[in-house]
Parts: C-alpha cells; sequence; structure tokens
C-alpha cells in the first residue's frame, strides 16, 4: 500500500528549485486554485457518471491539489502537510462531540433526539468556528496548461479521441465554455485578436437585437447564449477569468444595492414605491460612496 508520504516526497521532487519541474516550480496558489476547483468538479462528473475507475483517479488528483497547496504553504513557513491533516481532524473531533466527546472527552457526551437536533447542532458549531475566523483569501487567476508542448504520436483519424474529452458536464458554464475554447484554441480552432472577437461580440448582440424584434422566445435564449459564449471567448483573450470576473462583478452589485437598500431604510421608505428617477439617484450614490 503507497503511504501519503511517497506523494509528499514526489511534490517536493517537483518543486525542487535546481532538480524540480520548471512548470511546478513557477506555480503559485493563485495559479493552482482554478486547478483545484476544475478537480473537485471533476470528482462530482465521476460521481454522476457512477464511474468508479474514474473516482478513483479523480480523487487522486484532487489529493494532488491538497499536497501542492500545502507544499507551497511549507515553502512559505505557513504550514504543512500535517498541519492540514491535523486541522481537519481536531474539526471532525470538535464538530461531532456526540462520538467523541465535547472537547475529545469520551465520558461527556451529549444527546440528540433525532437526525435534524443533531443538524441543528451542527449548525450551531459552524456558525461559531465562522465567527471566530478573521476571513477568506481568493486565489482563482487565468488557468494555464500542464501539457501546452507535449508530443503524442496522433492516432487513426476514425479513432481519435475528442479534443473535448474529459471536460466534466458539472463544471460552472463560464468554466466549461472557457475550458472548451481553450481546447479548442491548442489546435488553432481561434481569433487571432482580442479586436476580432470584439467584433464577433458586436455582431452577436446584432443578432440578439434582432431576435428580440422578432419575438421569438426560443432565438432569444440562443442569441443569449451565444453572446454569452463569445463574452466568455473575450475574457479568455483578455486574460481575465470569467467566472472569477463575474463574482466580483456580483459582489460589487450587491454590496452598491445593499447601499440603496440602507438609503430606503434611512429614509423610511420602500424601494418598490420609488420612482426609476429616485433610485437612479441612489443608485449614483452608492457607487460614488461605497469601496468595493
Amino acid at each position: 500500500m503507497t503511504d501519503i508520504r511517497e506523494l509528499i516526497d514526489v511534490m517536493a521532487q517537483l518543486r525542487h528549485p535546481e532538480n524540480g519541474c520548471a512548470w511546478d516550480v513557477e506555480q503559485t496558489f493563485s495559479t493552482i486554485a482554478p486547478y483545484t476547483i476544475e478537480e473537485a468538479y471533476e470528482v462530482l462528473d465521476a460521481i454522476e457518471r457512477a464511474d468508479m475507475d474514474d473516482l478513483r483517479d479523480e480523487l487522486g488528483d484532487l489529493l494532488l491539489q491538497v499536497v501542492f497547496h500545502a507544499r507551497m504553504a511549507e515553502e512559505a513557513s505557513v504550514f504543512g502537510f500535517p498541519d492540514v491533516v491535523q486541522s481537519i481532524v481536531d474539526k471532525m473531533i470538535r464538530r461531532h462531540p456526540h462520538v467523541f466527546g465535547i472537547d475529545g472527552d469520551p465520558a461527556n457526551k451529549p444527546v440528540y433526539a433525532n437526525t435534524a437536533e443533531l443538524k441543528n447542532a451542527w449548525e450551531i458549531k459552524k456558525s461559531e468556528e465562522r465567527q471566530q475566523k478573521a476571513g477568506l483569501q481568493k486565489i482563482v487567476e487565468t488557468k494555464t496548461s500542464a501539457q501546452a508542448n507535449q508530443a503524442a504520436e496522433k492516432p487513426p483519424l476514425q479513432t481519435q479521441a475528442s479534443h473535448l474529452d474529459g471536460i466534466a458536464n458539472s463544471l460552472p458554464a463560464l468554466t466549461r465554455a472557457a475550458k472548451i475554447q481553450r481546447r479548442a484554441a491548442r489546435v488553432g480552432f481561434d481569433w487571432d485578436s482580442v479586436e476580432a472577437v470584439l467584433a464577433k461580440v458586436d455582431e452577436e448582440l446584432a443578432e440578439l437585437r434582432e431576435a428580440i424584434a422578432g419575438n421569438q422566445p426560443d432565438d432569444i435564449a440562443e442569441e443569449v447564449g451565444d453572446l454569452l459564449f463569445t463574452v466568455v471567448n473575450l475574457s479568455r483573450h483578455c486574460k481575465v477569468e470569467p467566472e472569477q470576473s463575474l463574482r466580483d462583478s456580483t459582489r460589487k452589485f450587491s454590496t452598491r444595492f445593499r447601499h440603496v437598500e440602507s438609503q430606503a431604510n434611512d429614509q423610511c421608505v420602500l424601494l418598490e414605491d420609488r420612482s426609476a428617477e429616485e433610485l437612479e439617484a441612489m443608485w449614483q450614490r452608492a457607487k460614488a460612496k461605497v469601496d468595493v
């Protein structure tokens, strides 16, 4: 049976500044984060397909991500893999007092009447832990290919696998679109400039306008999808991670909207009672005041 220490040693060698892999050495938490997210979704994909062989492999890929992050943290003298293990062991014991006892004391176990009561206690404990945390760090940037220049012999055309094979259907739509586009771009199926993609965005927007004018719901839905897909392509050419960009914009909108709500509360009025002009003025005040 292979010991986890073997994988830890493999990662240490890959990250060796002189004798390791150049690609692995140059990675950071931020550049690896998209791989971590992707591998988690690929685990889900294997589960949904009930493919146990694939699940075994994908769990290994996900474990590698944990070891990778832990190795980088160890190099930065922040923590190491044993600390990661200890952290989750402590958490599981802390969150299961009915199994391990309060503070790990088996003689002091609370008793829950049913699973609903147990779940409620779990959520309370998690809430307490969240309040003690200082915050979370976001580390998602554009994913690059680990095998960009790897040579391979082409099989006969009729048996050649698709370049899109292995992209999990359960990935978020923006992430999956970007990944599919990157795969296609590897074989030259891509625009050669940002300007060309911008022209395509204008084209798709014009087609959407036509669909709206024709008042055909199916056509409108299709053209909206085409426009979104092209915008993902634009983000890729601009070296922007679309999922992260949309999350940031959503967060920005949410922060500003909450400020608009705060203005309404201060005025003792309901937002739905405000005119469009008043709402716009409140929004502009929120944009000017709220630091997002």
